[in-house]
């Protein structure tokens, strides 16, 4: 299973170390990072393998609020999806 994760942002130079920092905690959470991509100034996509999908929609749901404050997150869309 993956996660296609589309986070708009204020400012790709307060958002990119955030989330380098937040690397360990979203592994502790069933999360690892494969793609990240930049959309434009205000759009950034990631593409993370899920192994722990309960971990990772609690995380989601709630620590993942503090990175989002951190690193100037505006608004959020998750979706877990699978090869087929």
């Amino acid at each position: 299973m993956q996660l296609l994760a589309h986070y708009r942002i204020g400012d790709y130079a307060t958002f990119k170390p955030a989330f380098d920092a937040d690397a360990e905690d979203r592994s502790h959470n069933g999360l690892s990072l494969l793609q990240l991509w930049r959309e434009d100034e205000a759009n950034i996509w990631a593409l993370f393998n899920v192994t722990n999908a309960k971990a990772a929609k609690d995380y989601l749901d709630g620590a993942a609020g503090v990175f989002n404050s951190q690193a100037g997150v505006t608004g959020t869309s998750f979706h877990f999806v699978e090869t087929v």
